[in-house]
C-alpha cells in the first residue's frame, strides 16, 4: 500500500511541479514512448545478461515485496514460538517420538497446526536439521551455533541477490539515459537546417532521455532495491528466532526458558507480549494433557 502511495506521490510532485512551473507535457509525452523503449529495453537487456534465469525469476518475484511488505506478521512469530515450544518439550520428554515430526514435517500433527510455517521450506528445514544434529549427539552448542550462523549467512546472501541486481540496474539507468539523449542529439544534428522552433522541440525530446534515466534510477528503481533489502532483512528475524531458541535448547535450558530467549530476541514490533504468549503456551499444555 505504501509502495503505491509513494509512486503516486513521486509522479504527482515531479510532473505536477513541472506543469505548475509552466512546463509543457506535449514534448515529454511525444518523446516518452521512444525513450522508454531505448532506456527500458537496454536496462532489461543488461539485467538479463548479468543474471541467470533463476535470478531473474527471483528478482521479478521479489518486486512484489515492495508492495506486500514482510512475509511474517506478529501472529506468525507467536505461532513459531508455540511450534518450537512443542518440539523442544517433546525432544526432552520423548526423543523417539520427536523423530516422526522432524523426518516427515509435511505429515506432522505438530507442524500441521501452523500451516504458514509448515509451507515455508527454509524454516522447516532449519528446525528439522538442527534437531537431527542434536539427536546424533552433535550437540556442542557453540559448534552448532557456528554452523547455523554460516547457513543463515548463505541464506541471507541468496535472499539479497534481487536487491543487489535491482540496485545495479538503478546505477546503470542514468548512463543509459545519456545514451538515449546522445542519440536524440545526433537526430537533431541531422536536421540542423530546420527552423529554431523545430530544433528546440527535437532538443527537448533528446533531453527527455537524460531526465528519464535519472528519474527511473533515483525515483523508482533505487527505492525498489532499498525496499526489497529492508523486507528481506526484516523477514530474516524470523529465522534468527529459530536459531536463538534451538541454541538455547542445546544448552539444555528448560523449554519455557528457550522460548523466552526467543521472545526476547524478537523485534519489538513483532514480539508477542509475555502474557499473550503464556496464554498460548498454557492452551497447548492443556491440549496435550
Amino acid at each position: 500500500m505504501f509502495g503505491l502511495i509513494g509512486i503516486v506521490v513521486i509522479l504527482v510532485m515531479v510532473f505536477g511541479g513541472y506543469v505548475a512551473a509552466g512546463g509543457k507535457m506535449q514534448i515529454i509525452l511525444k518523446a516518452l514512448p521512444f525513450e522508454l523503449v531505448m532506456i527500458g529495453g537496454a536496462a532489461i537487456g543488461a539485467f538479463l545478461i548479468s543474471n541467470d534465469f533463476s535470478a531473474v525469476k527471483h528478482a521479478v518475484k521479489d518486486i512484489g515485496k515492495v508492495f506486500k511488505g514482510a512475509k511474517w506478521k506478529p501472529a506468525d512469530y507467536r505461532d513459531l514460538l508455540c511450534l518450537l515450544f512443542e518440539l523442544v518439550r517433546l525432544s526432552k520428554a520423548n526423543p523417539v517420538a520427536l523423530e516422526e515430526h522432524i523426518e516427515s514435517p509435511e505429515n506432522s500433527a505438530i507442524f500441521g497446526r501452523y500451516r504458514r510455517i509448515q509451507q515455508d521450506h527454509d524454516a522447516v528445514e532449519l528446525i528439522c536439521d538442527t534437531f537431527r544434529a542434536a539427536a546424533m549427539n552433535y550437540d556442542d552448542p557453540h559448534q552448532v551455533e557456528e554452523v547455523l550462523d554460516k547457513r543463515m549467512e548463505v541464506q541471507m546472501h541468496h535472499a539479497l541477490h534481487s536487491s543487489h541486481a535491482l540496485q545495479i540496474m538503478a546505477d546503470g539507468l542514468p548512463a543509459l539515459g545519456i545514451v538515449a539523449a546522445v542519440l536524440g542529439v545526433i537526430k537533431t544534428m541531422s536536421a540542423i537546417d530546420q527552423p529554431p522552433e523545430v530544433l528546440g522541440k527535437m532538443i527537448g525530446g533528446a533531453l527527455v532521455g537524460t531526465f528519464l534515466g535519472v528519474f527511473l534510477a533515483y525515483g523508482l528503481m533505487g527505492p525498489f532495491a532499498a525496499r526489497v533489502k529492508t523486507v528481506v532483512e526484516e523477514d530474516a528475524h524470523f529465522y534468527q528466532l529459530i536459531r536463538e531458541v534451538l541454541v538455547a535448547n542445546l544448552h539444555r535450558h528448560p523449554a519455557n526458558i528457550c522460548i523466552e530467549v526467543g521472545r526476547q530476541n524478537t523485534p519489538h514490533h513483532m514480539r508477542p507480549g509475555f502474557g499473550e504468549l503464556e496464554e498460548a503456551l498454557r492452551a497447548l499444555k492443556q491440549e496435550a494433557a
